[in-house]
C-alpha cells in the first residue's frame, strides 16, 4: 500500500491523543448507530488487545535484554560480562530497536539542526545553560505532542510583567551514551558529575522546546550578562566607595611603606600601634566586602540551580529501563487504537472505501473529537488489519472489513495457535 502523505504535507500529529478505551467507546458507539453487532464487536477489541499485547511483551523483554549490560540501575548480577568493544555494537542494536518501538509510539525524531536551534532560543526560566556536546557518543531525542502554551513571567523583579507565547513538547524522549573514561582522562577530566561509558534513558512531560538543554546530564548552570551586571555594578559602586571612605589613608600609608622599602624615598615611615590597628581593620574590612561578593555570586548561581532542579523534578516521567515500559505500552496502545478506527470505519461505510479515502475519514472524525489535526497513520493500520486477516484489499483498491462475528473467530484462532506445543 502506498503511502497516503508525510506528516509535513498533512499537518498535524501522528499521536492520537485519545485513551485507548475512549476510541473503542467512540467505535462502539459509530457501529450501533450503523446497525452493527455491537457484542462480537467487543469481543474481537478484546482478541485484538490481546494479540497486541503480546507482541509488545516481546519486544519489551528485547529492549530490557539489550539494555542490561549497559543499565547503571541494574540491581541483577550479570553472570557473563560483556567482552570488550561489545558495548558498542549493542548499543547501536539498543538504538535500532528503540528506534522501532518510539516510531509505533508515534514519536517524532528531533534532529540535531532541530535541536541546535531550539538550544539557540531564549530559555523561559530566564537562566544560561550549558551543555558540551563533546561529552557524548551518542545523542537522541524524540518527542511527542506539540503544544502552544501562553504564560506570564515577571520582569525587573517583578515589577513587571509579560506574556509570552512559547511551544511545549508533550513527551520527550532522551537517549544520550557518554564517552569512555579513557577519553576524559587524557583530558585530565577526573571528577565527573556522571558515570563514563554510561548509556542513561529519560522521558519528560510538557518540556519547552526553548529549554531542551536542561534535560542533558551534562548541563551547567551559568549566568548571563544581566545577572554578571546585577552582581558586578552594585559591587563595583560599593568598592569604589569602600576604597575612598576608609581604605583609602591605610592604602596610602602602607603604599609610602613600601615606597620607603623600595629606597623610592628616604623618609621614614613609622608603623605605630594605632596604625597598626587601622590596617588591620581596612583589612578586615576588605576582606568580608570581597566575601560578601563571593556569597552573593554563589547564592545567585544556587537559586537558579534549585530552579533547574525543581523544573526537572516535577517533568521527569521515568529513567533508563523504566522507560521502556512506558514506550512499549505507549505503542501498544496507538497500534490499537489505529485499527480499531480504521477497522470500525471500514464496516459502517455506506460505500467501500480506498486507503486514501479511509484516511480522510477517519482524520476528519479525530478533529471533531480533539480540536486539532491528527495525522492518521493509514498504511500502518491497514498493514496491521491485512496482516490479522480482518481487511482484505480488491484489485480497484477498494477495501472491506470482515464482520465481528467472523473476526471474533478469527482473532480467536490466532490467539490459541500462538503456542502449539503437542
Amino acid at each position: 500500500m502506498k503511502r497516503m502523505g508525510s506528516k509535513e504535507a498533512k499537518g498535524g500529529e501522528r499521536f492520537i491523543p485519545l485513551r485507548r478505551q475512549d476510541v473503542l467507546e467512540l467505535c462502539r458507539a459509530k457501529l450501533v448507530a450503523a446497525g452493527g453487532d455491537a457484542e462480537h464487536f467487543g469481543h474481537a477489541a478484546r482478541l485484538l488487545a490481546a494479540l497486541f499485547h503480546h507482541d509488545f511483551h516481546a519486544d519489551l523483554e528485547a529492549l530490557k535484554d539489550l539494555y542490561a549490560p549497559l543499565n547503571p540501575d541494574l540491581d541483577a548480577r550479570l553472570l557473563t560480562a560483556p567482552a570488550p568493544g561489545e558495548a558498542t555494537a549493542r548499543r547501536a542494536e539498543l538504538t535500532s530497536a528503540l528506534e522501532r518501538v518510539l516510531e509505533r509510539a508515534n514519536f517524532e525524531r528531533i534532529t540535531d539542526d532541530g535541536l541546535r536551534a531550539a538550544l539557540d532560543e531564549e530559555s523561559l526560566f530566564r537562566i544560561r545553560l550549558h551543555v558540551d556536546f563533546d561529552d557524548f557518543e551518542q545523542v537522541l531525542f524524540y518527542r511527542r505532542g506539540e503544544t502552544p502554551r501562553r504564560e506570564i513571567v515577571p520582569r525587573l523583579f517583578g515589577l513587571l510583567r509579560r506574556e509570552i507565547e512559547f511551544t511545549s513538547y508533550d513527551r520527550v524522549v532522551v537517549f544520550v551514551a557518554f564517552r569512555d573514561a579513557d577519553w576524559f582522562a587524557a583530558r585530565d577530566r577526573r571528577e565527573l558529575p556522571f558515570q563514563p561509558g554510561a548509556t542513561l534513558l529519560k522521558m519528560f512531560r510538557n518540556v519547552p522546546r526553548a529549554d531542551l538543554e536542561m534535560l542533558f546530564p551534562n548541563t551547567e548552570v551559568r549566568m548571563k550578562l544581566a545577572d554578571k551586571l546585577m552582581i558586578g555594578v552594585p559591587a563595583a559602586a560599593s568598592g569604589v566607595a569602600l576604597l575612598v571612605t576608609k581604605l583609602g589613608p591605610t592604602l596610602l600609608l602602607v603604599g609610602s611603606l613600601v615606597a620607603f622599602w623600595l629606597g623610592l624615598h628616604d623618609r621614614e615611615v613609622v608603623l605605630d600601634q594605632a596604625a597598626l590597628l587601622a590596617l588591620a581593620a581596612a583589612l578586615g574590612t576588605l576582606g568580608g566586602f570581597l566575601f560578601k561578593q563571593f556569597s552573593s555570586f554563589k547564592n545567585r548561581k544556587i537559586r537558579f540551580m534549585k530552579t533547574l532542579a525543581d523544573s526537572l523534578y516535577f517533568r521527569n516521567l521515568d529513567n533508563n529501563a523504566g522507560v521502556f515500559h512506558r514506550l512499549v505500552d505507549a505503542a501498544e496502545e496507538e497500534e490499537c487504537k489505529e485499527a480499531l478506527l480504521a477497522w470500525t470505519f471500514l464496516l459502517t461505510a455506506e460505500a467501500p472505501h480506498s486507503a486514501q479515502t479511509l484516511d480522510a475519514a477517519i482524520e476528519a472524525f479525530l478533529a471533531e473529537q480533539v480540536e486539532g489535526l491528527v495525522d492518521f497513520e493509514i498504511d500502518d493500520a491497514l498493514a496491521k488489519l491485512v496482516r490479522l486477516g480482518l481487511v482484505s484489499e480488491r484489485p480497484d483498491g477498494a477495501l472491506s472489513a470482515l464482520p465481528p462475528a467472523a473476526a471474533a473467530r478469527r482473532l480467536d484462532e490466532i490467539w490459541d495457535g500462538l503456542y502449539r506445543f503437542a
